[in-house]
């Protein structure tokens, strides 16, 4: 296990989905088809690591200057 994630700090679907205002449903979609950000499975639920979300959300900018050309 990553020593720098605590399992305190692992969000759910609906911590989730409050931080980026987005409904529950987008984020199952986006699992199901590969494009969310990443998670670890517990039992049949989705867990969310912060830093995961932090990535993946860089990975997410377009546009504004500091876009490739």
């Amino acid at each position: 296990m990553n020593t720098t994630t605590s399992i305190e700090s692992l969000l759910d679907s609906a911590e989730l989905a409050a931080l980026l205002n987005v409904p529950e449903r987008s984020l199952a979609q986006w699992a199901y088809r590969g494009v969310g950000p990443p998670y670890v499975k517990v039992g049949r639920h989705r867990r969310y690591r912060p830093e995961d979300v932090e990535r993946w959300l860089e990975r997410q900018t377009r546009g504004g200057p500091d876009a490739a050309a």
